[in-house]
């Protein structure tokens, strides 16, 4: 193999490879339906052909063999006029009408063998497109199903990369809120510790820590009243 013919190899098989990526099977399929279709039209316009010639051998046939009954009319009457040399003249023209015959005959045969042979093509050819016809149109059916799972699956990939980042940002949320109630509690346990003050607050620390011991106070009188005031009803 010489070295053009290696590269034009390689050459081909990478334009037949960028072929079949650009190709839609679909519309390859339709296009070989669309071929059957017009090499079945070709096969009628041929067979239509063969016909319309074992036609017209037959009425070639039919002509000469209404000669041939002619002339043997004539060569009768010629012999009932006692005229042999017209009987044989006319038995002549009937033998080459025959001659004739024979030939148109023969072709008449060859030409519809030929018709019959293009009539079983024909059929078998119309068979095979509408086999093909079902088998193409259970494939495209089949490919749209296949084409519409890849692009569900597609879509489903796409929501679940848009769930992950939902969850990213509730997560997100989730660590902001946390860490603003670790603020809120550390600020809540500085303003009760005195540390930062609440600017609506004018009093000192000292009233802030007796305003709490009365509550305490308080609590703990009101727990004692209560605690009284039961056991007396329990004695009672």
């Amino acid at each position: 193999m010489s070295i053009f013919k290696h590269a034009a190899d390689i050459l081909e098989a990478k334009v037949n490879k960028l072929l079949s990526r650009a190709e839609d099977p679909a519309e390859t399929l339709d296009l070989s339906y669309e071929k059957m279709l017009t090499s079945l039209q070709e096969g009628k316009r041929h067979l239509a052909d063969v016909v319309t010639e074992q036609i017209s051998l037959e009425n070639q046939i039919a002509q000469a063999q209404k000669q041939a009954a002619k002339a043997e009319d004539n060569a009768r009457m010629a012999l009932n006029a006692n005229r042999e040399d017209l009987a044989r003249s006319a038995l002549a023209e009937k033998q080459a009408e025959a001659q004739k015959i024979a030939a148109l005959q023969e072709a008449h045969d060859t030409v519809a063998a030929q018709a019959r042979k293009l009539m079983d093509y024909e059929h078998a050819l119309q068979d095979r497109i509408e086999q093909f016809h079902t088998q193409k149109e259970v494939m495209k059916s089949q490919m749209a199903a296949a084409q519409a799972q890849v692009k569900v699956t597609e879509s489903l990939t796409g929501l679940s990369h848009g769930l992950d980042d939902a969850g990213d940002a509730l997560r997100r949320a989730q660590d902001r809120t946390a860490q603003e109630q670790a603020k809120a509690q550390a600020m809540d346990g500085l303003l009760e510790s005195g540390v930062i003050n609440d600017p609506l607050d004018h009093r000192t620390q000292t009233e802030r820590e007796m305003d709490k011991l009365r509550v305490t106070s308080g609590v703990d009188d009101d727990l004692a009243r209560l605690k009284a005031e039961m056991t007396a009803r329990q004695d009672g």
